[in-house]
Parts: C-alpha cells; sequence; structure tokens
C-alpha cells in the first residue's frame, strides 16, 4: 500500500512538474526553472502582467534538445480552475482553431497552449519552422500526465451559440465592459451585440451590484425578466438590457436598432442556473 502511494505521488509531482519524457529523445537541457509572483517578471522580460491578471501563484519550466531543436516547456499554476482557464482564453489566437487537450488547447507551428484544472501548459518550440506534430504529440503526452479537471467552466454553456464570435465567450478577469464596478465576469461577442454574465458571491452582493449598475445608467426603464431587470441606452455600450438571478447579473449591450435588447438579455436568462 505504502510502496503504491509513493509511485502515485511521484506521478502526481511529475505531471505538475514538466519533465522531457513527453518528448521522447529531447535530453534536458540546463537546470528546470521554478518562478514565483516575485520572479516571474524578469523571466518574461516584463510582461508578467497578463498572467498576474488571472491570480498566477508559480510556474515550473524545463528546456529540451534534440537535433538543433529547442522545446521550452513552463507550466503556471493559478488560483483555480476557472482562472486558468481564463488565461488560456486571453492567449488563444481566435482566428485558429481550438483542439480537446485538456480542458482546451491550440497548437500552432511553433507554440502550443492548454488548460487543465488549474494549470496552463505552454510549449514553445525553435527555430522557425513547423513544429505543430511535435507539439501536438508532446500535448497529447502531457495532458495524461497532468491533474486536473478536463471540463471547461461551466458558464461558457450558459450562453447562446447562434452568431456567437470566434474566441467567445471568455473570462475577462477585470472590468468587464470597460465598467471597474464590473469586477471579473464572463464576455461573449456576437455579430451584433455583447453579452455578460457577472457571477457574485451572494444574492446581496448581487443586488448591491444592480443597484450600482442602475446608478451608473440614469433613465433606466424596468423590464420583466429574472428578479430585477431594466432598459437603457448608453452613449458608449448603446442599447442595452441588464438583470439579476439569485447571485448572477447578466446583460446584453451594443444592441443594434431594431433589435430588443431585453428579448435577447432573456434567451441568455433562461440557461442560468
Amino acid at each position: 500500500m505504502r510502496v503504491w502511494f509513493l509511485l502515485s505521488l511521484s506521478l502526481t509531482l511529475m505531471g505538475q512538474s514538466p519533465d522531457c519524457s513527453i518528448t521522447p529523445g529531447f535530453p534536458q537541457d540546463g537546470k528546470a526553472r521554478v518562478f514565483d509572483t516575485e520572479t516571474l517578471y524578469e523571466y518574461m522580460n516584463g510582461n508578467s502582467e497578463g498572467y498576474f491578471l488571472y491570480s498566477f501563484k508559480k510556474m515550473n519550466g524545463v528546456t529540451c534538445k534534440k537535433d538543433g531543436v529547442t522545446l521550452v516547456i513552463d507550466l503556471s499554476e493559478f488560483q483555480s480552475d476557472e482562472l486558468a482557464y481564463g488565461m488560456f482564453t486571453g492567449n488563444i489566437d481566435p482566428r485558429l482553431p481550438t483542439e480537446k487537450i485538456g480542458a482546451g488547447g491550440q497548437v500552432t507551428p511553433r507554440k502550443m497552449i492548454f488548460v487543465k484544472g488549474k494549470y496552463y501548459a505552454e510549449i514553445a518550440a525553435e527555430p522557425d519552422g513547423d513544429h505543430t506534430a511535435l507539439l501536438r504529440t508532446a500535448a497529447q503526452a502531457w495532458d495524461k500526465k497532468l491533474m486536473g479537471s478536463s471540463a471547461p467552466p461551466a458558464p461558457l454553456a450558459w450562453f447562446p451559440k447562434a452568431k456567437l464570435q470566434p474566441g467567445s465567450p471568455r473570462l475577462v478577469p477585470q472590468s468587464v465592459l470597460g465598467l471597474r464596478m464590473l469586477k471579473r465576469g464572463y464576455l461573449a461577442l456576437y455579430e451584433q451585440g455583447k453579452a455578460v454574465v457577472i457571477p457574485e458571491a451572494s444574492v446581496q452582493d448581487a443586488t448591491a451590484l444592480m443597484a450600482k449598475l442602475k446608478e451608473r445608467f440614469p433613465g433606466a426603464e424596468a423590464a420583466k425578466l429574472g428578479e430585477e431587470s431594466f432598459v437603457v441606452e448608453d452613449r458608449y455600450l448603446g442599447r442595452m438590457c441588464f438583470f439579476r438571478k439569485g447571485m448572477y447579473v447578466g446583460g446584453y449591450t451594443n444592441v443594434p436598432a431594431g433589435s430588443d435588447p431585453a428579448a435577447l438579455a432573456g434567451a441568455l436568462l433562461q440557461a442560468l442556473p
């Protein structure tokens, strides 16, 4: 029993700290890397802010080389599955397809990223060239070792699929729709308009947020959606409708003339738990 436990622990730790076994024949080059919130800035050449937006905790990395090809492998841990997935969707190229690697992945000729549980995985290949097949194989092997859920966050399924733009919906870590009061939430872009869902910690918090929104947009008129709702027109967000259902605040903005923002918001409302 003890031997089994130690073997299981060893495999778990190996999966959470990347090594060159995911690319057979590529020996490790140099020492393994470890970074935290104090040291990531230097490694990323100052481009660490995107990681911190999603509550980055630490990164483990290793470099593997073979026949002139270098693979830089990094694994970042975030505070939650949701935030790790947010990091993933914030870094994909919306013009390119994603793949079912972990909870989601994307492979390009020189870089691979995927997310699984609270971990965000990256492999960069050098030099220039098409390394797609190598990167995909390595990602699939890594996925089998890495612990964590392969399920995307539930809110992604709440947004209507019709006319949804590539790369949507996604988690916005702060100031959703450019409004500081919408501290974190999900945003979906459509051919015409934007939909949002803001999960709050409690019904009381969601009620307070609705009050702030009504104050922010004077002249709002009551609608008949959820437990409370309103429609209004704004200079920047256009014709829109916000509603509350329990601890969730949702809405539809930038609705063009001829479309009813309350009807569009109502379709979103129906999908919420």
